[in-house]
């Protein structure tokens, strides 16, 4: 070969008497000596820059050598045409039949057979190399490769299809990457499996895409599925699972997204609303700030840049009236925007036109730039002059009327599309309202009248309620005069609705309450809710008290009447008492969900202000007592409001809470966890330790212990454990059985798809254990029993329905990790004891009878080996563990030898502590207690010890007794549960 390029460079003779051969023989020549070097470089590994380079030679002469044949191709043609200047087409045929055959073609075709082979290697570089050269030349020199019409051609196309296909699954990740981005070229080109191409379905998407797809979702290397993305055409069938990278668990890959793939597809209009509102979903709350960067850059000057500037235009094409009202994705593009785009942030103008025609999206522009304005520095405040682009407090109070009243309009013509566009601006402008300056008396007045006037009208939504209730605590000059507000507001609800033939009924007080209690509920009618004594409500005019209680006289009506009710055959007067019962029941969780939102803004105590006790007398407690699932659970969030301003309130009515978890439904026993966690982080462990207490700490704890073991309520199950996070974090609650469940949860198969309780407690444990010495000493406590649990737990899996449950040795380095004193908060002061706590408790269950020998080598390897001990977990403790491991290894309870050379080492670690210690003390430097049963030889053995070296472990003598192992007690191998017994004394 190098005597053929000598001559050819020095130019004598030709190709074919240089060679001896010309023609198809030469081809073969040519092409058994370019793969017998190419044999050289597939060998090369990775790591050498030298076979890349070989590599890219070889792809750049082919490359040329294709491209040389289409010039040859060209000419012909042009030769050929007549005298008009046309060709005949089925010259063109015939022609083209004949140059595919030509030599390039036919050596590419030689290069790919043979290359193809290697594909199955059993090394490792052999499969990389190939993989790279084929995906090298499918990028490079073969894009417009004629095989189609070739039958040879299209079976090596398709025989390397398959092998690339198989090479997706192979355990090399670098060998995956090559064959992904050659079967993307290859789908490119049109190469598809002789299934497809017999089955051919222009609506169904080819087999190929579909094992791309599933690649790129499911592979485990993260380069694997950020090459497809690079690499795949966005096609409508391909689009949203590229679009899904967008959650990636990778930031690099979440990066891309926005980064490549949206700025080829072009226009941001292509892309449905859904896709457009996921991906400022994803990109703008993302955990990297690379990420979150990459998404504000796609909003501020992609997507603004496509509609030449025009904001309103890109609200547009979002679901603007979807936007929560705390700020949402949409809210956040805006912030970045005034943020980084100050170009727009100076020119943009709120003309009075503007305020009179305003759009759902308009008023979420102004509520937006009003915000930043609003929340930025006071310099950039005063550059902006937001009071001048902003209306004074009277013309916004105008506009917020006339919005108003159309709302009010729409509502009561069912225009529901209408109607939520118009809800939404006004839900914008209470917003706004909210941070405007109110020291213009006029405007203040104007627009204290309105929200007071307003919140009185039933057909109003509960969120545009909650809005003006908060809009009325700014305005009122004192908390008194706020909460006389809200419940003259709420009597003038109630008689607006049940009208002048509910007024004779007033006076009934709590009587109308107890008649409506249901016999089906007796269960609830024994807690008993405490009102608040009358007299604190002294000075109060009665009739105030009275008005704001619910109306139960239709119901109570229903049920004295119920048996003559079935001898009556009136449809009308039927159907009135049921729209009188619905229109009542709408009265009254309006008037609790205004309740709710007064106490939720209220700050001073209950008994101090007699407006709030004449609330929970007249229509918290009797909501509570009510048989109606909806008024009972928003009394009974109400209850729990005031009980945060009471902690007398709260110590009554804690058993309430807990008896509403013990009976009530769903979603009443989420509402009751949430109440108690509120209660005792508020109050703290105070409410156990009154008089007034009326449930037991232990009887809670078993109570929320139950809750995290309820696999069937998820939304239960996920409420409890972070309810006992909270409260364990807050120092609330200090109790290892409660932390042994939450560990079992974390751990347990069963809670593998509730992934809100997963990622709870994926971020609680390392942050409880962490953040002071004392809960990683908790942990460490229970690191022993709680490990022989979840291997009991595993053992009673049948084969396969543990397949959700992480690996022994995982679940170890956890524990390991979660008690390492090395990781605990800088702020606080470290504790050495957590890992020599977790060896001497491992060390002691390696010695029981009943550990078997899997749990006797997970122990070892897993745990005790990875301990760090210091001599700071101070003497009587290394001495301990110390007797332990003499004791493990005298009795031989490892046979393995990697677990007798690491509790070998564990032996010499902390003999050599005890002497460091002993040294420090002024004793003697050796120090090494002696084992049970050997104190007559204790004085031999300490000589014996001084003369042999520290790594030797001594052999005991084959008359020896062994030491005897006192069994564990089986208290230590049981999980702590909560026995039905003692669930039914909770209940009762």
């Amino acid at each position: 070969m190098r005597g053929i390029f000598d001559q050819c460079l020095a130019g004598t003779g030709s190709i074919g008497s240089t060679i001896s051969a010309s023609g198809r023989a030469g081809e073969k020549i040519f092409t058994k000596d370019l793969c017998r070097f190419l044999n050289r470089v597939l060998v090369v590994k990775k790591s050498e820059v030298v076979g890349d380079r070989c590599l890219r030679l070889v792809d750049g002469f082919v490359k040329n050598l294709v491209e040389g044949n289409k010039k040859k191709k060209a000419r012909p043609k042009e030769k050929e045409k007549d005298a008009d200047g046309d060709v005949e087409m089925g010259e063109e045929e015939e022609e083209e039949e004949e140059i595919i055959d030509t030599s390039a073609t036919r050596i590419v075709l030689r290069i790919l057979k043979y290359v193809v082979g290697f594909l199955g290697s059993k090394e490792r570089s052999v499969r990389y190399r190939t993989t790279q050269f084929l995906a090298l030349l499918l990028v490079n020199s073969l894009p417009t490769f004629p095989f189609q019409s070739w039958k040879v051609a299209l079976s090596i196309f398709r025989q390397l299809l398959a092998d690339l296909t198989e090479r997706l699954h192979d355990k090399e990740a670098i060998v995956r990457v090559q064959a992904a981005i050659g079967l993307v070229r290859l789908l490119d080109m049109g190469v598809t499996p002789a299934s497809d191409a017999e089955n051919s379905d222009d609506e169904e998407e080819p087999e190929l895409v579909t094992i791309l797809q599933e690649v790129m979702a499911n592979d485990p290397s993260s380069d694997v599925r950020r090459t497809i993305l690079h690499n795949m055409a966005a096609t409508p069938t391909t689009l949203p699972y590229l679009l899904e990278r967008s959650r990636d668990v990778d930031p690099a890959t979440r990066r891309a997204v926005f980064n490549h793939l949206l700025p080829s597809i072009g226009d941001f209009r292509q892309l449905s609303i859904v896709m457009r509102e996921r991906l400022l979903r994803y990109g703008l709350n993302d955990r990297d700030e690379s990420v979150r960067k990459a998404a504000r850059q796609m909003f501020n000057y992609k997507w603004i840049d496509d509609t030449e500037g025009d904001i309103l235009e890109v609200l547009e094409r979002l679901d603007i009236t979807s936007e929560a009202i705390e700020g949402g994705p949409k809210y956040l593009a805006l912030k970045g925007l005034w943020e980084h785009r100050k170009d727009v942030l100076n020119d943009i103008q709120f003309p009075d036109e503007f305020w009179d025609s305003l759009t759902p999206e308009g008023a979420f522009l102004a509520r937006s730039f009003n915000d930043y304005c609003r929340n930025t520095s006071p310099q950039e405040a005063k550059n902006l002059d937001i009071d001048e682009r902003m209306p004074e407090v009277t013309k916004l109070a105008q506009h917020l009327q006339r919005y108003l009243n159309k709302l009010v309009m729409l509502l009561r013509e069912e225009d529901e599309d209408e109607a939520a566009n118009v809800e939404f601006i006004v839900l914008q402008l209470l917003l706004i309202a909210q941070t405007m300056d109110y020291g213009d008396e006029i405007g203040r007045r104007r627009m204290f009248a309105l929200m007071r006037e307003c919140l009185s009208i039933v057909e109003l939504s509960e969120p545009v309620t909650k809005l003006m209730v908060q809009g009325l605590r700014k305005l009122c000059t004192s908390e008194s005069d706020f909460c006389l507000l809200i419940l003259e507001a709420i009597s003038a609800i109630q008689d607006s609705i049940i009208g002048e033939e509910e007024e004779e009924d007033i006076g009934d007080g709590e009587d109308s309450f107890h008649s409506a209690r249901s016999e089906a509920r007796e269960e609830l009618d024994t807690i008993t809710v405490t009102p608040i004594p009358q007299q604190v409500t002294r000075g109060e005019p009665t009739s105030k008290k009275q008005k704001i209680e619910p109306s139960k006289k239709r119901r109570r009506e229903s049920d004295d009447e119920g048996e003559d009710a079935d001898t009556m055959d009136f449809d009308g007067e039927e159907d009135e008492e049921a729209a009188n019962l619905l229109k009542e029941l709408t009265v009254n969780l309006r008037c609790l969900h205004i309740a709710r939102c007064m106490l939720e803004n209220v700050d001073g105590g209950l008994t101090s202000n007699a407006h709030l006790v004449t609330m929970l007398n007249g229509l918290v407690v009797p909501a509570v007592r009510s048989h109606d699932a909806l008024v009972r659970e928003r009394g009974l969030g109400c209850l729990g409001l005031c009980c945060l301003l009471d902690q007398t309130l709260a110590e009554e009515n804690l058993v309430l809470f807990a008896h509403c978890f013990n009976k009530g439904h769903e979603k009443l026993q989420v509402e009751a966890l949430q109440i108690i966690s509120d209660l005792l982080l508020v109050h703290g462990s105070a409410l156990f330790e009154s008089d007034k207490r009326t449930i037991e700490q232990r009887h809670l704890y078993r109570m929320l212990a139950k809750a995290t073991k309820m696999d069937g309520n998820e939304d239960v199950q996920a409420t409890a454990v972070e309810v006992i996070c909270k409260l364990m974090l807050g120092q609330v609650i200090k109790d290892e059985d409660l932390l042994k469940v939450l560990v079992t949860a974390y751990f347990d198969p069963a809670t593998a798809r509730n992934q809100s309780l997963r990622q709870t407690l994926s971020y609680f444990l390392p942050v409880f254990c962490h953040s002071a010495p004392a809960n990683a000493l908790m942990m460490a406590n229970i690191a022993v029993t709680e490990l022989h649990t979840l291997i009991v737990l595993r053992s009673s899996f049948d084969e396969g329905e543990d397949e959700d449950m992480v690996s022994l040795n995982t679940i170890a380095a956890h524990l390991v990790e979660w008690t390492d004193p090395r990781k605990t908060a800088p702020a606080a002061e470290k504790d050495w004891t957590t890992h020599a706590i977790v060896a001497r408790d491992a060390l002691e269950r390696i010695c029981v009878n009943g550990c078997t020998k899997d749990e006797r080598k997970l122990l070892v390897t897993g745990l005790i080996s990875k301990c760090c001990l210091s001599k700071d977990a101070g003497k009587d403790l290394l001495k301990e563990v110390y007797e332990n491991v003499v004791q493990a290894i005298e009795a031989k309870v490892i046979k393995e030898a990697l677990g007798k050379n690491a509790l070998s080492k564990v032996e010499v670690t902390v003999g050599k502590l005890l002497a460091e210690i002993q040294q420090e003390e002024g004793g003697d430097e050796t120090v090494l207690p002696a084992a049970d049963g050997d104190e007559e030889e204790g004085g031999e053995e300490e000589e014996e010890e001084e003369d042999v070296d520290m790594t030797v472990i001594p052999e005991k003598a084959a008359e020896e007794p062994e030491a005897e192992v006192e069994p564990e007690p089986e208290d230590d191998d049981r999980t702590p549960v909560v026995t039905e017994a003692e669930d039914e004394d909770d209940d009762e």
